[in-house]
């Protein structure tokens, strides 16, 4: 079991995107999208710019995996596909990804990775698409601007943070952490979507 930490710098419910009874991870990371296995752990943390460092944005146990492909054909993620026009938590779907039946290039649907104007984001799609892989949990805890503070204990294992830094991630950490910090996390019995995205004010 590998559990994957980092910060997540912009919350607007997009990546990771918790709506509809589904933690998923469509977009951004694609190291973790692509490292990550079932029945791994993806810990998101605060970001400093908005006084949340050490706490929990998100917890997710990886229980499934699919490429763009197979997230946008199932019709289990077809209210995360994105509707400017709607709500907020319609507005950020994040299955945005799937490819021109004739070019095989990839399509982006008008979202909160494409440009002002609609139209798709190169830099998006060549970043997000470098790993065509999705990650999906039911069991997860998804707090946005209004997470607990990690405690002490798991910030000064054996001198290593479980929350990461800097940019990117971390995912070796010494014997035990994971599993202790796993076992707190279910023990508090607290699982799906309980606050909003930081930027949603």
């Amino acid at each position: 079991m590998t559990l994957y930490s980092y910060i997540v710098a912009r919350d607007y419910g997009f990546a990771p995107n918790p709506f509809y009874g589904m933690c998923t991870l469509a977009t951004c990371k694609p190291e973790i999208r692509k490292m990550a296995k079932v029945e791994d752990w993806v810990v998101g943390t605060g970001s400093k710019h908005y006084s949340l460092d050490g706490k929990l944005v998100y917890v997710m146990r990886v229980q499934e995996a699919l490429s763009f492909e197979e997230y946008w054909a199932d019709t289990r993620f077809i209210q995360k596909r994105p509707n400017l026009r709607g709500c907020l938590k319609q507005a950020y779907g994040d299955n945005i990804y799937h490819c021109h039946p004739r070019t095989k290039k990839w399509m982006q649907e008008n979202s909160h990775h494409s440009l002002r104007n609609g139209r798709p984001n190169p830099a998006n799609i060549e970043h997000d698409t470098r790993v065509s892989r999705v990650l999906i949990g039911t069991q997860f805890a998804y707090w946005g601007g209004y997470g607990p503070a990690i405690p002490s204990r798991f910030r000064k294992w054996r001198g290593q943070d479980l929350c990461h830094q800097h940019p990117g991630h971390k995912c070796l950490f010494p014997d035990g952490l994971v599993e202790s910090f796993v076992h707190w996390f279910c023990s508090l019995d607290i699982t799906g979507y309980r606050g909003q995205p930081k930027e949603w004010g």
